[in-house]
């Protein structure tokens, strides 16, 4: 039950990175919903590393997916 939980969490926090910085980014449902796991560890990461620790939630995880989709989109341009 937790996988699915992730899933649909990332998913959500995927689409409000998505929404909060609208452009040409491919991708369905599956890079989506990566893109919103992966933001949720980075969110973490750096909470921690700015001494925060323990869950960010949901905000880190938004600002975490959208530093993600921020360095994707200047990998692409270059």
């Amino acid at each position: 039950m937790d996988i699915i939980v992730t899933i649909v969490v990332g998913f959500i926090v995927g689409v409000i990175a998505k929404f909060l910085m609208p452009g040409p980014d491919g991708g369905g449902f599956i890079l989506t919903t990566i893109l919103g796991i992966a933001g949720a560890f980075v969110g973490s990461f750096v909470a921690g590393a700015l001494g925060m620790g323990g869950a960010v939630g949901w905000i880190g995880s938004v600002l975490g997916a959208m530093l993600i989709l921020l360095v994707l989109r200047l990998v692409k341009k270059a």
